[in-house]
């Protein structure tokens, strides 16, 4: 029986996400608040619009 790499290795998952790639480095938690705060902006002005 053959030795088998992992699936990772083999699909070239682990290169693709060690490649540098162009552009902004940004913090999750600030995608995560701005989304969110994006999300309750939206409500409010809904809320507001549509009594």
């Amino acid at each position: 029986m053959a030795l088998l790499g992992s699936p990772q290795q083999s699909a070239g998952v682990m290169s693709f996400y060690d490649a540098p790639t162009k552009g902004p480095k940004v913090n999750p938690k600030i995608v995560l608040i701005l989304v969110a705060s994006f999300a309750i902006i939206v409500l409010i002005i809904n809320h507001f619009i549509f009594v």
